[in-house]
């Protein structure tokens, strides 16, 4: 079987510089780089790397994102909201993959899954304008079985399964957030997308995850730049693809 992959979002590296330099982006002190954490974190074995330009950019920037798309050997995964600022963006990067997210001020972080069923029209005419562009797609959706039909339904390549539910549910509550993630999987590998999945993933809930099947990346950003605070980006991402090498396809596989 194939190793489980791993995308390494580097945005919160950007939320520690913007909140010193955000008024003086061109500062030669502007520090730490998105760009150097995305090297450190190819270093440790990223297969992928995931920035997010926000409508608000309150941490990744327009420039961060081309630079980083410049640079890095490894596939870039582009998250974004389904604007026509961010379309625009997608087709200048040319990103390897796109993942449509919902996106609102309030939130810290995004916090729920897109909702194809709803947003229908203009989920599919952004799949098909990225796919155009040769620019693979990816949902972020909730693990709900009408957002898994929707999205095969429109064309996505692959979906990225929210896993914030499961990585905030008490004990009691965590079997029903792994056979919910496990039901999906399962429905959305039989329609053909690739299944990823992401949010609030970190170094001790991973292994309840691995009861899902089906998985081939998973989209970890937070705990990995948290660990890199004590041991440097490069072997915290080396000690979460450790983790993830025992990964053997969840228990339905």
């Amino acid at each position: 079987m194939m190793s489980l992959l791993l995308g390494v979002n580097i945005d919160h590296v950007a939320t520690l510089r913007q909140a010193r330099y955000a008024l003086l982006p061109d500062s030669p002190n502007a520090e730490p780089s998105p760009l150097e954490a995305a090297y450190d974190a190819i270093g440790g074995g990223a297969d992928s790397i995931t920035v997010h330009v926000r409508s608000d950019r309150r941490h990744m920037q327009d420039r961060d994102a081309r630079e980083i798309r410049a640079e890095i050997g490894v596939p870039l995964n582009f998250e974004m909201g389904i604007t026509e600022e961010m379309i625009a963006l997608a087709l200048e990067l040319r990103p390897e993959f796109a993942c449509l997210v919902p996106e609102t001020r309030e939130e810290v972080t995004t916090e729920g899954g897109l909702d194809v069923v709803g947003r229908r029209r203009e989920t599919g005419d952004c799949i098909r304008r990225l796919q155009a562009a040769g620019i693979r797609v990816s949902l972020f959706i909730d693990p709900d079985l009408d957002q898994v039909k929707a999205s095969a339904e429109l064309g996505a390549e692959m979906v990225e399964l929210h896993t914030g539910c499961f990585a905030n549910a008490d004990a009691d509550a965590v079997d029903a957030e792994v056979q919910r993630l496990a039901e999906a999987a399962s429905l959305g590998n039989s329609l053909g997308l690739q299944i990823n999945a992401g949010h609030g993933i970190n170094y001790g809930n991973l292994f309840r995850l691995f009861e899902v099947p089906h998985l081939v990346e998973l989209n970890i950003g937070h705990s990995i730049v948290s660990r890199a605070l004590k041991v440097g980006m490069a072997e915290a991402v080396r000690q979460m693809k450790q983790l993830m090498s025992t990964y053997r396809g969840g228990s339905c596989d």
